[in-house]
């Protein structure tokens, strides 16, 4: 979306969508999914949004976050030493 389009109002009426109720919108021509669909699916994810799928336990991000404001970067940190060490283990 250009920057352009983002500045623009929007015309959408919010007050009548958010007054609609579910029955109000037609799914008729939408087909069900069906078990095929769910096997040929690939999952996509944008590279920006991949970067931020690593699953920290709530400990340990609170523990870094107290440590630094910078705490993403500290973590980067720590693991990109924790596989430098790895390497030299294993040589």
């Amino acid at each position: 979306m250009s920057d352009k389009n983002s500045r623009s109002t929007s015309r959408t009426n919010w007050e009548a969508l958010e007054a609609m109720e579910d029955e109000t919108i037609d799914y008729s021509d939408i087909p069900p999914l069906s078990e095929e669909f769910f096997e040929k699916a690939t999952l996509r994810i944008p590279a920006s949004q991949a970067r931020r799928l690593v699953q920290i336990d709530p400990d340990v991000l609170k523990w870094f976050q107290d440590q630094s404001s910078e705490y993403k970067a500290e973590i980067n940190s720590v693991l990109r030493r924790y596989i430098q060490a790895s390497d030299q283990r294993s040589v």
